[in-house]
């Protein structure tokens, strides 16, 4: 196996709204807000869903790969319900192993509401469910060993049985890799977050805005000084000032695409992720994984939701 991907189970749900929604709820434009059932259902009434999928930050990673042929699989919590049911088969019919088998549970499969707005920009509403249930229990030991990498997000940790369940993928894992998610999510981690940057992962992947506040830096080159003392690899996106790979003393930078026609710019991270990590487990080098993730994200952003047909 190359990658197993780890992450919340999540069901995207797609709608266009203009910015007036989003002040009227009192969103952050761009980012990552966590809801209870109640207000997922507030939110969505009145609501045109264009498109449901499969999603998850990781899940989209490791759907990416598959489609670029590699053997990949993931693990994650859903309900059994109709939207669980819909999420298992939503990743087989993408060749994609799944190691959970799910069961009846009080809690319903995880939502995710993606608002997009005129300007290409997602904002997204969470309702986590059982996704954030995830325990050390729901680990599959023997996947995370056959895997050469395991690959976790960020929006998984969380105190407790989460966080468990990180900490066990980890102790098993051949190399680990992390997205750090979402700026909020960051923020509200951020000890724990540097302690694994630090010393538990051998790759980690951020948005600029994500290293800035994992640092609290100032400017972006404080950034690239943290990455070069870390002396693993540390991958950057900057959306169109490109994207760099620091690994101790060694930078490797791209440049974005020029003349896109953005629409939606959900999973951009996530397609990078995929397209890097397929270049690393193909023996190729790191300036061309970086490009490899460049095409991936350039070609998500030009259509709507974060799965590439």
């Amino acid at each position: 196996m190359k990658v197993l991907g780890i992450g919340n189970a999540i069901v995207d749900v797609l709608c266009k709204v203009d910015d007036q929604f989003i002040d009227d709820h009192k969103l952050t434009k761009g980012t990552m807000k966590l809801v209870d059932e109640q207000e997922f259902q507030k939110l969505l009434q009145n609501l045109k869903i264009e498109n449901t999928v499969s999603g998850g930050s990781v899940a989209n990673s490791i759907v990416g790969m598959s489609q670029l042929g590699d053997d990949v699989s993931f693990i994650g919590k859903v309900n059994n319900d109709e939207l669980g049911q819909k999420y298992i088969d939503g990743l087989q019919k993408e060749n994609v192993q799944y190691f959970y088998k799910a069961k009846k549970e009080n809690v319903p499969t995880g939502t995710c509401l993606i608002l997009i707005t005129p300007d290409s920009e997602r904002t997204m509403c969470t309702f986590l469910g059982v996704a954030g249930k995830i325990s050390d229990q729901d680990i599959d030991e023997n996947a995370v060993k056959n895997a050469e990498i395991t690959f976790l997000e960020g929006y998984l940790w969380d105190e407790g049985e989460p966080k468990k369940a990180f900490e066990r993928a980890l102790l098993s894992a051949n190399k680990s890799a992390m997205s750090l998610s979402d700026p909020f999510c960051v923020d509200r981690h951020k000890a724990s977050f540097l302690d694994l940057v630090n010393n538990k992962l051998d790759i980690i992947f951020a948005n600029e805005k994500e290293a800035m506040t994992l640092i609290d830096a100032k400017d972006f080159n404080e950034v690239i000084e943290f990455g070069k003392s870390l002396n693993k690899l540390f991958i950057v996106t900057r959306s169109n000032k490109g994207s760099i790979a620091i690994n101790g003393n060694d930078i490797s930078e791209t440049d974005a695409k020029k003349n896109l026609k953005i629409l939606d710019l959900t999973g951009a991270g996530d397609l990078f992720a995929a397209g890097f990590l397929h270049g690393l487990v193909n023996n190729k080098d790191v300036y061309e994984s970086l490009k490899l993730g460049t095409e991936m994200a350039s070609k998500i952003i030009q259509k709507i939701g974060a799965r590439l047909d």
